[in-house]
């Protein structure tokens, strides 16, 4: 991307020039594109296995099946430091539509196990993909202007969580899973074109040394950031507060709002809109506080809102999860902002992707832990023990000194 439409002074029109900026706004509209697809095969996965199988638990698995790669992210993410990441990401993105034709051969239970290996490849595929976007994206725009470009791409990405499964659902329903990969090749061959479109003017990659050593570094230019570290281990917390407050999300549907499982999609609905609405807000946001301050806000509006869940209220519980959606995403967009704005380019994929894996990590443990806690403790105990662990998250990355 260049930058020339993009820098600039940053008052009032910041989110105008970041969208009529040519290889920004290629770019913003191949994450819709890929994004459509993959959430639309996020749901349908699981309803292909569980109709094929009639197994809830494999069912279930198709959603790890796609996030485990994270848990090797930071190894993953040292390819996006070995290449050029433009080429790459138009790789990817053909690799992966020409990987979903294989799911046309899945008819049966015997089959299932397709499927599953290309869920996984997706998730690999989603980490390098990942890690090569923040750093193509770093290089490109101007920044003082990440944070309304990473807000936007969070806006992008929730705004297709909310349409997009149920338009894979409905496909499903009418012309089978079939259908839904063949929907998602076509978007990565679209994302593909797009990407290829970009204009980037990128440096020779330095020659990496071994594997594990070029990963450490990512590992160490967190750590060693007196404001990216304490920044990632509050989003860690976070993430382990919201694992535990999605585990509930069922418990307070029925046992507080007597409501069918069925409602618990409206909830998410809300929590979508509040997430929409976040990443619109991010950017003039991050320009008006410094990146701890602003995350530590999001996290007690994310504290405050998982505690009023227990109010058996049906107006109170849809504020609330408004409230998720709302206060959730700031601490991950100021986490990415800063890493893309501190960390040098040559360590770039490798150090994001670490970012990632320790914000995200952390969600699907509480969400284990989570679902035996709920019936122990039930959630008139637990959503308020989760507010509580955020709110001092926040509190301890507000009292963090001011860094330049």
């Amino acid at each position: 991307m260049n930058t020339t439409g993009v820098k600039g002074g940053v008052r009032g029109g910041a989110l105008r020039r970041v969208l009529t900026d040519r290889d920004a706004g290629l770019y913003l509209t191949g994450v819709v594109v890929s994004g459509f697809g993959s959430s639309a095969m996020w749901l349908t996965a699981g309803i292909w296995t569980k109709s094929l199988t009639g197994s809830d638990g494999l069912a279930a698995l198709t959603v790890f099946a796609m996030w485990a790669p994270t848990l090797v992210g930071p190894l993953l993410g040292t390819v996006a430091d070995r290449v050029r990441r433009r080429p790459l990401l138009v790789a990817l993105n053909l690799a992966m539509a020409l990987l979903l034709t294989s799911l046309l051969a899945v008819d049966s239970a015997g089959r299932i196990w397709i499927l599953f290996a290309v869920l996984v490849v997706y998730g690999v595929n989603g980490v390098v993909q990942d890690a090569a976007e923040a750093a193509l994206v770093a290089g490109a725009v101007d920044r003082d202007l990440l944070g309304d470009f990473n807000g936007l791409r969070m806006t992008a990405n929730e705004g297709m969580k909310l349409v997009a499964p149920l338009a894979g659902a409905g496909l499903y329903a009418r012309y089978g899973g079939q259908a839904v990969a063949v929907l998602d090749a076509v978007t990565f061959l679209l994302a593909a074109g797009i990407f290829a479109l970009l204009r980037v003017r990128e440096a020779r990659p330095v020659r990496g040394g071994r594997w594990t050593a070029d990963t450490a570094e990512g590992t160490r230019a967190v750590w060693r950031s007196p404001v990216l570290r304490p920044l990632v281990l509050a989003g860690a917390a976070t993430m382990l507060c919201a694992g535990l407050n999605g585990a509930a999300v069922y418990a307070v549907t029925d046992e507080r709002l007597g409501h069918s499982p069925t409602f618990v999609g409206v909830l998410y609905t809300v929590q979508g809109v509040g997430s929409v609405a976040s990443g619109l807000l991010a950017g003039p946001l991050l320009r008006r506080l410094p990146a701890h301050r602003y995350a530590a806000a999001g996290i007690a509006v994310f504290a405050v809102s998982v505690c009023a869940r227990v109010l058996p209220y049906d107006a109170v519980v849809l504020v609330c999860s408004a409230g998720i959606g709302l206060g959730l995403p700031c601490v991950l967009v100021a986490s990415m902002t800063v890493v893309q704005r501190s960390v040098p380019d040559t360590v770039l994929g490798r150090t994001a992707s670490t970012a990632n894996t320790l914000l995200f990590a952390p969600n699907a443990v509480g969400l284990g832990v989570g679902a035996g806690l709920v019936g122990v403790l039930g959630v008139e105990v637990l959503l308020p023990l989760v507010a509580l662990g955020a709110l001092t998250a926040s509190l301890t990355l507000r009292l963090q000194p001011p860094t330049p």
